[in-house]
């Protein structure tokens, strides 16, 4: 036997989460060569710095743009060989999240998507420039998420990288 709900408290079936990419594409690219061409005649290895952030906005009911971006140095010294960057964006469509689980899926599950395209993108971006090719290292979004929770209303969460 099965209890009776009341009366007065109808049973609401409770829909399922959902989570889907609807769109994935490259927001913003630049390559800087300021001192081109004497820089292709550099026989020694660059110092490559590397600057990571995510962003995340809701745009419209259930839609979130998350972006991951990429900035790029190489340096010889004080000379500046290139300079280049990207934004990586998705757009995702998240129905009926619980809130305690929202800003996980945005501040790594949809980082973690969208890195994979960032690093082909900055990859082709200094190859094409004339460099040879720059694979980024793996990121680990839990902790650049989990930094971004420690600085509370901070400048956003960065990573920086020495290659």
């Amino acid at each position: 036997m099965t209890e009776a709900q009341p009366a007065n408290s109808p049973a609401q079936p409770q829909q399922p989460a959902t989570f889907q990419i609807e769109k994935l594409y490259v927001k913003d690219l630049s390559l800087e060569i300021p001192h081109a061409p004497q820089v292709f005649d550099e026989q020694v290895q660059p110092q490559i710095e590397v600057h990571i952030n995510t962003g995340e906005s809701q745009f419209s009911e259930g839609y979130y743009e998350v972006t991951v971006s990429a900035t790029v140095t190489a340096r010889v010294g004080e000379r500046t060989l290139f300079l280049a960057e990207a934004v990586q964006a998705g757009i995702f469509a998240l129905r009926n999240v619980p809130a305690a689980e929202l800003g996980a899926l945005l501040g790594i599950a949809c980082p973690t998507i969208l890195f994979p395209y960032l690093r082909e993108t900055i990859s082709d971006l200094v190859i094409r420039g004339g460099f040879p090719p720059l694979l980024l290292s793996p990121i680990s979004f839990e902790q650049l998420y989990l930094q971004r929770l420690q600085q509370q209303g901070g400048e956003g969460p960065r990573i920086e990288v020495a290659q």
